[in-house]
């Protein structure tokens, strides 16, 4: 298989490894929730792969659907890369704007996705997918990149989403109306939902007892070469006039099925000459009742293989404009994507109470889109959105208030009464270093430390609502339960150990192992085992056991 190179590639491709775990940080004045919690519908503020890395502690292989919207790098963006990778010239790009005239701008986009894809990788379910729009600055790379991070046999398809309906009359030569919607999977997505089909054409004016029906093409896309037994002249039995077959096009029947279908009144000769005979289609023989996905691309509804369909989106740019300025009475973020498009995204893998995760929020759409999904179908989807920039309140969160409680004036009902839902806000606290136990500085809260040694130690979704401080009891894993003796207190930390009152403490042992962090220990190893007592010692033995 063919790999992409870029400057930096050695120094990025681990990267995501080497990036330290963040308290996530609860500001309950720019929630809307009556309980501020990680379970909740979450907006997160800070440095996208900082944040992702936080919530793999929680969400890893948890989330039902990404969609990310990152910078084209089309060189009017104003983007820059931030990532502290130690290396002088990835030094030298921090914070400096990526414009056309730089040279390495491709090289900067790809070394500032691929850890955060790899992140968005561990924090996907297996039977999930990533949809990530692009044009064609970066079109061919993030292929190349995708199939690398989530292998090429995961590849789902390239979506053309048409973004609007004039042309762009200062382009040239082409006007460029459409974008791309690169999708890959998990792994084990098995199909997509597809697009459901309308069944106005279906009706039964003759009581046929199979059931509704509608008339359709009684040829097949074969020639007479390919298939010599279905080209005949075919006889209609009463008027005795005969229909030519089309050598292009034979008859959909040999002759002996062809008389059956007759006899059986499932074939229709036309009453005057001219006409072409048809058979009859009954619902109830559809093998789905939607038809697979294909593109964005068309209209609202038009016909394919004699049925009407109604296509997932026709939603352009325009439409995602219009709604943040019924939100906002002003257009306060240029080239927000239609909540439509977006949603109809999320319901082709996403079930009434899928994850969804956008780690590039921006004005929020991901949010609007699975709240107005759920208030469509009462459905319990979840969404968590990540937004390093400054308007993480003013206008991301603002717009999940709003459309949440209500937004007067505006054309869609549901939106003009309110979505209903809640949110919790966090920001991204300070890196839990585990090397600041032994001088006592920034020491973690329980909770975030806990969260740290459970994901660390077993791979496995931590629940905060099972952790008992006052019983050191952290969870349990496949194989574990998992126990952690520790307070952000110096003078704890240099008292506490894990001794044989502790250890029996604990409770009766039962099929489980026991997983137990301390800052040290006073019984052997012939002690530990007679305990089932695997232990870890704070902060330097933390490790993930083998499966």
């Amino acid at each position: 298989m063919a790999t992409l190179d870029f400057k930096g590639k050695a120094l990025v491709q681990n990267y995501h490894l080497s990036v330290k775990y963040h308290e996530l940080v609860p500001k309950r004045d720019k929630s809307l929730t009556d309980k501020v919690r990680l379970d909740d519908n979450l907006i997160i503020h800070g440095d996208n792969l900082k944040a992702l890395k936080a919530l793999l502690p929680t969400y890893a292989g948890q989330v039902k659907c990404i969609y990310i919207d990152p910078p084209y790098n089309t060189g009017n963006e104003g983007w820059a890369y931030n990532d502290n990778v130690n290396s002088p010239m990835m030094q030298e790009w921090l914070g400096k704007a990526v414009d056309h005239e730089d040279l390495t701008r491709h090289d900067k986009w790809l070394c500032m996705m691929l850890p955060r894809l790899k992140l968005l990788r561990e924090l996907l379910d297996d039977e999930g997918a990533i949809f990530i729009s692009i044009d064609d600055n970066e079109i061919h790379r993030l292929r190349e990149l995708l199939d690398d991070v989530f292998g090429e046999v995961n590849f789902i398809g390239t979506f053309v989403w048409r973004r609007r309906a004039s042309s762009a009359l200062a382009d040239k030569l082409v006007s460029v109306d459409h974008e791309y919607v690169v999708a890959y999977h998990g792994g084990c997505l098995s199909s997509f939902a597809g697009i459901a089909k309308t069944f106005g054409a279906y009706s039964n004016p003759d009581d046929d007892p199979n059931g509704d029906w509608t008339s359709g093409d009684l040829t097949v896309g074969m020639t007479k070469d390919q298939r010599p037994n279905q080209f005949y002249d075919l006889i209609d039995p009463k008027t005795k006039r005969s229909y030519k077959a089309n050598p292009n096009r034979v008859w959909a029947f040999i002759p002996e099925t062809m008389a059956r279908e007759i006899a059986e009144g499932r074939v229709m000769f036309p009453d005057k000459a001219g006409g072409r005979p048809m058979v009859k289609r009954y619902r109830k023989n559809l093998k789905s009742d939607v038809n697979p996905l294909s593109t964005w691309i068309r209209g609202l509804s038009e016909a394919v293989n004699d049925e009407t369909v109604t296509t997932l989106s026709s939603a352009l740019t325009s439409e995602g404009g219009k709604v943040l300025q019924e939100i906002f009475h002003d257009v306060p973020f240029n080239y927000s994507k239609p909540p439509s498009l977006i949603g109809s995204l999320i319901k082709q893998v996403v079930p009434k109470d899928g994850l969804v995760l956008d780690s590039f929020g921006g004005s929020g759409t991901t949010a609007h889109a699975v709240l107005a999904l759920n208030k469509e179908d009462g459905g319990n989807r979840k969404f968590i959105l990540v937004e390093c920039e400054d308007y993480a309140d003013s206008i991301t969160a603002e717009r999940v208030r709003r459309v949440i409680k209500g937004v007067k004036g505006a054309s869609d009902e549901n939106l003009k009464k309110g979505l209903g839902g809640s949110f919790s806000y966090f920001e991204l606290g300070k890196a839990i270093e585990l090397d600041s136990i032994l001088d006592g500085k920034n020491l973690p809260s329980y909770l975030e430390l806990a969260r740290y040694v459970f994901y660390t130690a077993t791979g496995e979704e931590f629940d905060e609502r099972k952790v008992n401080e006052k019983r050191s009891f952290v969870g349990e894993s496949k194989t574990h339960e998992v126990y952690l003796f520790y307070q952000p207190d110096m003078d704890y930390l240099k008292k506490t150990a894990l001794t044989l009152e502790r250890a029996e403490s604990l409770g009766k042992l039962k099929t489980k192992r026991r997983l137990v962090f301390a800052p040290t220990k006073y019984l052997d190893q012939e002690q530990l085992d007679a305990l089932r007592i695997d232990f870890a010692q704070l902060p330097f033995e933390i490790y993930k056991l083998a499966q």
